[in-house]
């Protein structure tokens, strides 16, 4: 669950391994390279320039970022899906967006927007444009997913598996938006919150394709959910699945991942996370919402300026 809050987005690279080594990190940035509130973050890169996009801040549905060098980055003052290119299906608040360009060359950003249906849920829809920055105009009057009998859908991750072409979004199903008490629900333990994944078509990126399949689940040692999915393959041929676990505004939210041969699964979870509160030389509060490039070599994320509150 994802509610606003002072967040950064920070800098990882990563040098992904074999199963059944782990994934090493190469280096983290020294700090900050967004200090204002960017949460979930989510970046692709184009023509040189790295362009990130977040939930819903600072007047805009979706706030955008660029950089030349993946280090310093400058806050564009553009929202990519302004509220009149909104969907009938959303009052907006969205969450977690993200974007992908198809083989056409037109871009497709996925985002989770505040059903009208059930406002205290979330579900998933798709806008199309012909420029990265947007303006984004939704492709559709009705969500791409939408199981609020489940707690609704967040997070959506687009991926292009390189071995085929063939195009994934992943996403969470919000089960501890139902309830079962604790700061971010499901402390009971009542609900599910797997990991998604749906085949769309890469003609147009918003099409599904066949029904969704379960990639992963919360355990124990998750807490009360996973979330915030993110897909990456390795140059051997290995899929990773990232995740982060726990509650996002708790020191226990973290990012981790899972590994599979095939996109998908079975899925196999790391024996500890990637990131968690006090790496980076004892900064890093409630990390979480990362985001991989293709090839599982550069890393967006966000964390907390300040120790997580959960009030």
């Amino acid at each position: 669950m994802y509610l606003p809050r002072v967040s950064l987005l920070s800098i990882l690279f990563e040098l992904v391994l074999s199963i059944p080594h782990p994934v090493s990190k190469r280096r983290i940035s020294a700090g900050p390279v967004i200090a204002s509130n960017f949460a979930d973050p989510a970046f692709i890169q184009l023509d040189g320039i790295s362009w990130a996009f977040s939930t819903t801040s600072g007047g805009k549905n979706v706030p955008i970022a660029k950089s030349t060098d993946f280090n310093k980055w400058e806050i564009i003052d553009r929202d990519a899906l302004p509220k009149e290119n909104l969907p009938p299906w959303t009052t907006g608040n969205l969450w977690a967006p993200d974007v992908i360009q198809l083989p056409n060359g037109a871009f497709v950003l996925y985002y989770s927007g505040t059903s009208k249906k059930d406002t205290s849920k979330h579900c998933i829809g798709a806008a199309t444009s012909t420029s990265i920055d947007g303006p984004y105009v939704s492709s559709s009057d009705e969500p791409l997913a939408c199981p609020l009998k489940d707690g609704g859908a967040i997070d959506p991750a687009a991926f292009i598996d390189p071995s085929t072409g063939l195009l994934y979004v992943a996403y969470k199903v919000d089960g501890n938006a139902l309830g079962g008490g604790g700061p971010c629900g499901n402390a009971d333990g009542s609900h599910s919150t797997p990991i998604k994944l749906q085949q769309v078509s890469a003609r147009d990126g918003t099409t599904p394709v066949g029904d969704p399949i379960t990639l992963l689940d919360r355990d124990d040692a998750d807490g009360p959910l996973i979330e915030a999915p993110s897909l990456a393959r390795s140059a051997d041929g290995i899929y990773l699945l990232f995740f982060s676990s726990n509650c996002y505004n708790t020191d226990l939210y973290d990012v981790s991942y899972a590994t599979a041969s095939a996109i998908g699964g079975p899925y196999t979870k790391s024996k500890k996370p990637l990131l968690r509160s006090g790496d980076g030389g004892g900064v890093l509060k409630s990390p979480g919402g990362l985001d991989v490039a293709g090839d599982a070599m550069r890393f967006v994320f966000h964390a907390d300026r300040k120790k997580a509150d959960a009030s």
